[in-house]
């Protein structure tokens, strides 16, 4: 599968109804990196600019690359003029004309990648002082109250994961031990927690922002696979929807 075609269809949703990036995150990682308007950053796999629109307050130039043109249009609606979007993906990172670089940031992308060679290559791109920073769900997250739901009505499509062999989902490796494999290798780590709230609607929208169930990959099933999710959850949803612990862990990697 072509790394542009992963979220094919998804940009809308994942905008609107993936968390962002709190500004206890978003600060951290600025203070840590000394963030300051000679500073910049690489946001490989920006999406639609999740972390690479709010991390733009405190660098000069944050160039945000993404394989896909939608989540490329939909971060740019609106955004900072400081950041750069360009397409481009992590198997040809060397190739992309990124110019200088001091750091490089990732959100919910790295798993996605050929890891070990992301690491090699970003050593050769960066300088001395560069990090590399991982923002996520931390290690082991809480499974979402509303997932048996929504879990069997997409066994009921035969949705399923899909990604490389290189990846976290198929290798099983975790982040911490390829860091410690390359390079950056002197960690640190800091995890954030804070309560929201997803509704009916917003549980659905969740889940077309998804690799697997998004609109382009359910095709002509859309429709039913939405109407599934609504009536199933129809009669789960509590009242005022449910809450949900969105705990973010920071890896921040340096040589």
């Amino acid at each position: 599968m072509e790394p542009g075609s992963l979220f094919a269809g998804a940009a809308a949703h994942y905008s609107r109804y993936r968390h962002g990036y709190s500004d206890d995150v978003v600060g951290y990682i600025a203070r840590e990196l000394e963030l300051d308007k000679r500073s910049r950053v690489l946001d490989l796999g920006c999406g639609p600019g999740t972390l690479a629109i709010p991390l733009a307050r405190f660098a000069g130039r944050v160039i945000a690359v993404d394989p896909s043109d939608d989540m490329l249009e939909e971060g740019a609606r609106g955004a900072p003029q400081n950041i750069r979007w360009m397409k481009g993906d992590s198997s040809r990172l060397r190739d992309l004309p990124l110019g200088r670089l001091d750091h490089t940031v990732m959100g919910r992308s790295f798993h996605w990648m050929d890891r070990v060679r992301v690491l090699a290559d970003l050593d050769a791109m960066l300088p001395p002082h560069g990090a590399v920073v991982l923002a996520g769900p931390t290690r082991d997250p809480a499974e979402p109250p509303w997932e048996p739901v929504v879990q069997s009505v997409r066994q009921r499509f035969g949705l399923e994961w899909r990604a490389n062999s290189e990846s976290y989902h198929q290798s099983g490796r975790r982040h911490q031990d390829l860091l410690a494999d390359s390079r950056f290798r002197r960690l640190s780590a800091a995890t954030f927690r804070r309560m929201a709230r997803r509704d009916a609607e917003a549980v659905i929208g969740l889940q077309l922002s998804f690799s697997y169930s998004t609109p382009t990959r359910l095709g002509s099933r859309l429709p039913g696979f939405v109407e599934a999710l609504a009536e199933a959850l129809e009669e789960a949803v509590p009242p005022g929807g449910w809450p949900e612990e969105i705990a973010t862990e920071v890896l921040i990697a340096r040589r």
